[in-house]
């Protein structure tokens, strides 16, 4: 079982990214602002937003709890199916369409191919959606992970979740998307 006063790795390693996410989701808020007002914003920093949210939030972050997270909390006795775990299950799916919602809206990333309204409810919706998932998961589902699994299970998470993260979006690509965030939440912070 979890010793108090520990932190697990595992979910320490969530929470961290949970707060990238969140910058992320703040620079998103304000890129859309500048959108909304005419103002031209670099297609490729919507690119590398767009890819942040696909590759990283969902691919990377996602993944890591749908194919580990969650089936270790499962196999510890926290039920998916009208519990916590199903509720994030259909989050995810939930933002995965924000995403497509997003890229939809955006077209081409010209000023003129822009579906300006769509983009800023797209955004607004997905913003919203993450940030209360963040704080259901920040603070219910990852203590009730600290409470159920042993000290080998979050051994064994935190092995997958480097495994994934190499396998998925592969090596030096976590630091590209922390440069991206620093030199985005420079400009538009």
């Amino acid at each position: 079982m979890h010793i108090k006063g520990v932190e697990m790795k595992s979910v320490q390693e969530l929470m961290n990214e949970h707060e990238g996410i969140q910058l992320m989701l703040f620079i998103l808020q304000n890129v859309a602002k500048k959108i909304v007002a005419g103002e031209n914003v670099p297609r490729e920093e919507m690119e590398g937003i767009m890819e942040f949210l696909t590759v990283f939030v969902d691919k990377c972050h996602h993944g890591k709890e749908e194919d580990f997270l969650f089936p270790a909390l499962e196999a510890a006795g926290i039920a998916r199916d009208g519990g916590p775990i199903g509720v994030m299950l259909q989050e995810h799916e939930r933002g995965r369409h924000h995403i497509a919602d997003m890229k939809k809206a955006l077209g081409d990333f010209t000023a003129s191919g822009i579906e300006v309204a769509g983009f800023q409810k797209a955004v607004e919706e997905y913003v919203s959606l993450l940030n209360q998932h963040i704080f259901k998961e920040n603070n219910v589902l990852f203590p009730m992970a600290e409470k159920v699994l042993s000290a080998d299970d979050d051994k064994r998470l935190f092995e997958n979740f480097e495994k994934l993260e190499v396998e998925r979006i592969g090596l030096g690509k976590h630091e590209e998307f922390h440069a991206l965030m620093d030199t985005l939440a420079d400009k538009y912070r």
